[in-house]
């Protein structure tokens, strides 16, 4: 006896874009799905609980992107990080009321076929939504970044731009931890105020309140900077050059500035890189799955007993996920941008 097919409200990806992506790029849809997995498919039917707002999903809005990850659908859902509870199993790897981290779809209900990269998540304290950020590629992206990419040593000056988002915010604390003198750049004084005051940064400013990026960075860098923590690319990381101590590190995260050009501006001071014996290297955190168990041990053990917090954007419900993926590139969000779909 077949399974009666139920609503599957959608978003949907409409048609390749050029600029900043806007709200009618993407419409909510009804569309409908059968609540099982098709036998000998090896699938498994989830029901999708968090949904991750992240820059890079941008990228995937070119028809010719040429990067780790092929474009969006024109006419299917999108596609992201989230937290889905397994509703229905082809696959002896999961079954039935297992939750999972890992690609998903923008809609209630998803068939996965691509089991591979899906995680179990083991269930304790720990809310559910922080694998898809603390727990998730945004801590693991600063966690292999900082640690691997910077290799940092105590007493070193770090700077972290995007600092109160997704993944700066714990680049930053990581590097209090490891015994870092840090600044953080943000796009509003709320913000500032949250780097200073609740993640422990020593010192953050706000980069639009700046005419003269060159003078900040040597305002709050006097000695220079041995770490560049980049999510942003631009004009910062133009000023950051600049400032670098020799033998410094850039860790190439993102470029969010530049995500939405149809001709993304040069970068000036690449001289530095010779002068200054500078090492600036792009990453993705796919490339160190091989750490991912001690930074899941290590990030936990920090955020139970008090010595990390991690600041969350919730929008409720998929209606506001076009609203929300949208406000990432003028800076709305504060903390990392999660979409809850469903009550746990």
């Amino acid at each position: 006896m077949e399974a009666a097919e139920e609503d599957n409200k959608q978003v949907i990806f409409k048609g390749f874009i050029v600029g900043i992506p806007k709200e009618t790029d993407m419409e909510v849809k009804v569309g409908k799905i059968e609540l099982k997995a098709p036998k000998g498919s090896g699938a498994i039917l989830v029901k999708n609980l968090y949904l991750s707002c992240d820059p890079y999903m941008r990228g995937r809005m070119r028809e010719f992107y040429g990067s780790y990850i092929p474009p969006f659908v024109p006419g299917q859902a999108l596609e992201g990080f989230g937290v889905s509870k397994v509703i229905d199993s082809d696959n002896p790897n999961f079954k039935p009321g297992d939750f999972i981290s890992g690609f998903t779809g923008w809609e209630e209900y998803s068939l996965i076929r691509k089991t591979e990269q899906l995680r179990k998540i083991q269930q304790d304290d720990i809310p559910l939504s922080f694998h898809v950020g603390l727990l998730g590629m945004p801590g693991f992206t600063a966690y292999a970044g900082f640690f691997e990419v910077c290799s940092p040593k105590k007493g070193e000056y770090v700077f972290v731009s995007a600092a109160s988002g997704a993944v700066g915010q714990l680049v930053g604390q990581l590097a209090k931890l490891h015994g870092c003198y840090v600044v953080g750049s943000a796009g509003t004084s709320q913000k500032v105020d949250l780097l200073k005051n609740k993640l422990g940064f020593d010192e953050a400013f706000n980069y639009k309140e700046e005419p003269n990026l060159d003078a900040a960075m040597k305002r709050y860098f006097p000695e220079g900077i041995d770490i560049y923590f980049d999510n942003v690319g631009g004009d910062m990381l133009d000023a950051a050059l600049l400032n670098m101590r020799i033998h410094g590190r850039i860790a190439v995260c993102g470029m969010v500035s530049q995500q939405s050009l149809d001709n993304p501006q040069g970068i000036h001071n690449l001289f530095c890189l010779i002068t200054k014996r500078i090492r600036m290297e792009g990453f993705l955190q796919s490339d160190y799955l091989d750490i991912f168990p001690r930074f899941l041990e290590q990030v936990v053990s920090y955020y139970k007993q008090g010595k990390i917090i991690y600041i969350e954007d919730m929008n409720e419900g998929l209606e506001s996920a076009p609203s929300a993926f949208v406000g990432l590139f003028s800076g709305k969000n504060v903390g990392k941008q999660i979409i809850r779909v469903a009550d746990e």
